[in-house]
């Protein structure tokens, strides 16, 4: 004798597996076909009426009879279906969003470099003096006092170096922006 929908859902929601494999079933290709329609994608629809069928059992204890057992299984697609829509619409907005931080970091990158760039180039401008000074009181992180120590000179003479490096940069640097 051939079970009805109803009577299946209602074993399958008290534990009945075999009634739950009935279902599946009779009615698999059903749950695939609209969600692909409501998809517009196969590996989608695979994907969620797997979904749906792994999901189907704790649903079933909410089912309570009221509607055709048919069309409470539609709202469960339609649901699912929406859902999905859902989590790809975050996922889109959350991509989108790290996409405008990677190119933010990106031109901050940039900017550095170029940065590094000119001020590499400009350093060759500056008496071997004054490059070794900024090397190691800015490069190596040194005090005054340490950067005096390696070079043979006074402390004093290093601050006077970093201030002439300083003014000769700020020079090249307003020449060219002219």
């Amino acid at each position: 004798m051939d079970r009805s929908d109803e009577m299946l859902a209602t074993a399958a929601a008290q534990g009945d597996r075999a009634a739950f494999a009935a279902l599946v079933g009779r009615h698999y290709d059903r749950i695939h076909g609209l969600a692909w329609r409501l998809t517009g994608a196969k590996d989608q629809a695979e994907d969620l009426a797997q979904d749906i069928c792994a999901a189907l059992p704790a649903k079933l204890r909410n089912w309570r009879g009221e509607a055709r057992f048919t069309t409470w299984l539609y709202r469960v697609v339609v649901n699912a279906a929406h859902d999905l829509r859902r989590r790809q619409a975050t996922r889109s907005r959350a991509s989108q969003g790290w996409g405008d931080w990677e190119i933010a970091r990106q031109d901050e990158i940039a900017v550095q470099a170029e940065a590094a760039g000119w001020l590499a180039q400009a350093m060759t401008q500056l008496s071997p003096e004054l490059r070794d000074t900024v090397a190691l009181v800015l490069g190596e992180e040194m005090t005054q006092a340490e950067a005096g120590v390696v070079l043979g000179v006074s402390e004093g003479t290093i601050a006077w170096r970093m201030s002439e490096v300083k003014k000769r940069l700020r020079a090249m640097a307003k020449e060219e922006a002219k």
